[in-house]
């Protein structure tokens, strides 16, 4: 996915000498994740939405708040089967507006915190001030994780399109799967095949 809209994109904007990286949308995406080891698309509350194509040969997963924590094992274990410090890049996926236009989505930003919180507590730390202040925002509200994704935009936009609020209020569930979604296995030589 290197063509002209990729190399424009600035230097400062790639995060490259950060080990975790963070930004948001298909912008962010091209911006973050083009050497990445791991992408990691973040998509709290509409988890059956289609993610977009991937660059580089990383593996891609997805993540939100209630994997954040298997997600980080499962990124770990990359690290020790690569045998070096993995590149990682956390990607929101954001919400819309009423006119297709991005939007920011407390949800995405709570949950890329809980990742880049995970990956910290197992020692993946070297994180760029983008991912740093997610992680901060997330270890901040953590006690009212699941009350702010009922009251969020997207929550509300999600309870008056018919999704329970107890639904809504589960994605706040910190912890309660174990389960990693892989969205694309590694290209790099002698990966584990998806799961």
């Amino acid at each position: 996915m290197t063509d002209s809209r990729t190399a424009a994109i600035p230097d400062a904007h790639r995060q490259a000498k950060y080990q975790v990286r963070f930004d948001w949308g298909v912008d962010g995406l091209d911006a973050v994740a083009q050497d990445a080891d791991v992408i990691v698309w973040i998509d709290a509350l509409a988890v059956d939405a289609e993610p977009p194509a991937f660059p580089g040969d990383g593996a891609a997963l997805a993540a939100s708040l209630t994997d954040a924590e298997a997600v980080a094992r499962w990124i770990l274990d990359e690290q020790v089967r690569l045998g070096r410090r993995t590149m990682v890049a956390l990607v929101a996926a954001g919400g819309t507006t009423a006119t297709d236009a991005p939007r920011f989505a407390v949800e995405d930003l709570l949950a890329a915190g809980a990742v880049v919180d995970a990956l910290a507590a197992l020692g993946i730390d070297y994180a760029s001030p983008e991912a740093a202040a997610a992680c901060a925002a997330f270890t901040g509200l953590r006690g009212a994780v699941a009350h702010l994704l009922t009251a969020s935009v997207s929550g509300r936009e999600r309870i008056a399109a018919g999704v329970p609020l107890a639904d809504v209020a589960a994605s706040g569930r910190l912890g309660t799967s174990d389960t990693v979604t892989v969205l694309r296995a590694s290209r790099q030589s002698g990966a584990r095949p998806a799961e």
